[in-house]
């Protein structure tokens, strides 16, 4: 696993705006694979219009309606075929509500912003699990294959399979772990929460 990492010196007083907009650039993902894949949809919506009409100019038949035909044929359907239009509308109205949520929401990088002094670093969300799954491993004396961590964006899930018979002091883990994500001062923060599973694993 490796860091992604964009680091500067910055003033006692903060970072720059400069190293702010940076790091926010790699926090956050850019729109363009959702921007082609719309740009595609048109222009298939495009060359089907521009294919009918050449069918219709020479006088064969449509692949599936002439362009002279569309109005005629909307304006039929609500009397003709009520179960296809609501059907369409709908995949019509959850398109555009999907469109306007990636247009207005942000895309989110698997990533963290780690504070350390004069310096800002972009961290991989998957460096923080392995980070925090070595300290709880090592705090509740498990195998490390038996703590696993998924780390979100404020969130920081941890779960521990100790070996039969053992017992894990879950306060214990919660307060390492915390002790480290302030160490850490995150951007956005990190809350853990530690749960023990009740199957243990054998031979651990």
């Amino acid at each position: 696993m490796t860091a992604t990492a964009t680091a500067a010196t910055t003033p006692a007083a903060g970072p720059t705006r400069v190293l702010r907009r940076l790091a926010r650039r790699e926090l956050h993902s850019p729109r363009s694979t959702a921007a082609i894949l719309l740009a595609v949809l048109l222009v298939l919506v495009a060359l089907w219009i521009a294919v009918e009409t050449v069918l219709a100019l020479i006088g064969v038949r449509p692949l599936l309606v002439a362009p002279g035909e569309i109005p005629g044929a909307a304006a039929s359907l609500p009397s003709t075929q009520p179960v296809i239009l609501g059907v369409a509308g709908a995949l019509v109205l959850l398109l555009g509500v999907v469109l306007i949520g990636i247009a207005l929401g942000p895309g989110r990088r698997h990533r963290h912003l780690l504070s350390t002094g004069r310096v800002l670093a972009v961290v991989d969300d998957e460096v923080i699990a392995s980070a925090l799954a070595q300290r709880a491993s090592t705090t509740a004396a498990t195998h490390p294959d038996g703590t696993s961590v998924a780390v979100g964006r404020r969130t920081a899930a941890i779960r521990i399979t100790p070996a039969s018979g053992m017992n894990v002091d879950r306060s214990e883990v919660d307060r390492a772990v915390a002790a480290d994500l302030d160490a850490f001062g995150l951007q956005p923060s990190l809350r853990s929460t530690t749960s023990i599973s009740s199957n243990g694993k054998v031979g651990q």
